[in-house]
């Protein structure tokens, strides 16, 4: 047990996957069980999938592809907020974050966001716990979200963010959001039908 413990102790806050990586999706679904149980969500907490961005920019659209993608799979393990129909984006966070507090009690909060990063870091997906600040990059003033977040880095950020997300290629981000909903699925199958969390 002491060994465990420094093991959980010493888990770093954040892990990197580059999508290109072949044992991507395999790489994903391990980080994520791991820090589920590490936090020690239980089978019976009301676990919520949100996921941020817009369709009407191609760089933002990584997290309403994820949430789409996910909403279509038959399971009862996340509850999706953010999905191509119904986006969660800088306009309505606020209230979508107070319906979410008012229909679940103590929700565990999985956030998802696109991100712009170092040329180096485009293509990377990053998973760490805590909340993230969506709109940072584009100076947006929103709450920080989730007790976890995941990141697709889409593209290069440090200057005209909005115009660098506006320009991004589908190609990187559909391949960014088949990733994390495998990833994602997998973990749900993992936790949920596995029995790691009862």
């Amino acid at each position: 047990m002491a060994v465990k413990a420094r093991e959980e102790e010493s888990y770093p806050a954040k892990t990197k996957i580059h999508w290109e990586d072949p044992l991507a999706v395999a790489k994903f679904c391990w980080d994520l069980t791991t820090r589920l149980r590490k936090a020690g969500v239980k089978r019976d907490r009301a676990k919520v999938l949100l996921c941020i961005g817009t369709d009407r920019s191609t760089g933002d659209s990584l997290g309403p592809l994820i949430g789409s993608k996910i909403k279509s799979l038959i399971q009862d393990y996340l509850h999706v907020y953010g999905t191509l129909d119904e986006p969660v984006h800088a306009s309505n966070l606020k209230e979508k974050l107070e319906q979410i507090y008012t229909h679940f009690k103590d929700p565990y909060i999985i956030a998802v966001d696109a991100c712009l990063g170092s040329i180096e870091s485009v293509g990377h997906i990053s998973i760490g716990d805590g909340a993230l600040h969506p709109g940072a990059g584009v100076n947006k003033d929103l709450p920080p979200v989730g007790d976890l977040h995941i990141t697709g880095i889409v593209n290069v950020g440090g200057f005209m963010e909005y115009l660098v997300l506006q320009n991004t290629r589908l190609n990187i981000v559909m391949k960014m959001a088949d990733l994390i909903a495998e990833g994602v699925s997998r973990t749900i199958t993992e936790t949920a039908y596995a029995g790691t969390h009862q």
